[in-house]
């Protein structure tokens, strides 16, 4: 099982970005699937987390810029950031629990930055 993010970049304050995270494998099904962030001498924080019949979760730092969404038929989870601000600048990391015939697992993908210059 294999994690693709993409979509970081540098943008300034206020911009947009849009993350996605694509699962490919020998996936069975996908639970939960997620974006954390961790900054500079910071501990990797959850975002926000979509499970599979939608339900959403979000920090309250994000809410109101940021959405999170899923296409199930293609394994990918999204995430819309607007209004971006100088304090979402980290290293965002894209995760799922899934069963890939072994039972639900936790797994991460390799992180994509986002920098936002003020």
């Amino acid at each position: 099982v294999q994690l693709q993010a993409s979509g970081g970049g540098l943008v300034q304050a206020g911009g947009s970005l849009r993350l996605s995270c694509t699962a490919s494998g020998n996936i069975f099904r996908i639970s939960d699937m997620g974006w954390y962030r961790q900054a500079p001498g910071k501990q990797r924080e959850l975002v926000a987390v979509i499970g599979s019949g939608g339900l959403t979760d979000y920090a309250d730092s994000i809410k109101g810029r940021f959405t999170i969404s899923r296409d199930n038929d293609k394994n990918t989870v999204y995430l819309q950031m607007n209004s971006l601000k100088p304090e979402d600048t980290a290293l965002y990391y894209c995760n799922t629990v899934l069963d890939a015939n072994l039972g639900f697992r936790n797994y991460w993908g390799q992180g994509t930055q986002v920098t936002v210059s003020s």
